[in-house]
């Protein structure tokens, strides 16, 4: 049922992209890339959308709180108000996607 496919992208594969397009050194392009993950972290903290054009749209989604159930043993459980991010890809995405496979 696996797939065989899935390849985790790293900061380190990111910065080494970047080392190979830019000619600069892996400590300057993993500057680049922490530097970009932040930007995106932090525009997320604090409550905004962040879209990256051809790629997709992160957003921070409030959950109210409520009473879930353990699978297991049936109990009741509370489960806290919080906040999570969601992705939605973009149509461009989605159809690079498609022609693909």
């Amino acid at each position: 049922m696996g797939n065989d496919n899935i390849k985790t992208i790293t900061r380190a594969d990111l910065a080494n992209a970047i080392t190979k397009e830019f000619c600069v050194t892996k400590f300057v392009a993993l500057e680049i890339v922490e530097d970009i993950l932040d930007e995106i972290s932090s525009a997320l903290m604090a409550g905004e959308n962040v879209k990256i054009s051809g790629l997709g749209t992160f957003s921070v989604r409030k959950k109210k709180a409520r009473i879930g159930r353990n699978p297991k043993t049936l109990e009741e459980a509370y489960i806290t108000p919080r906040r999570t991010v969601s992705f939605k890809a973009s149509s461009l995405l989605k159809s690079a996607m498609n022609k693909k496979s």
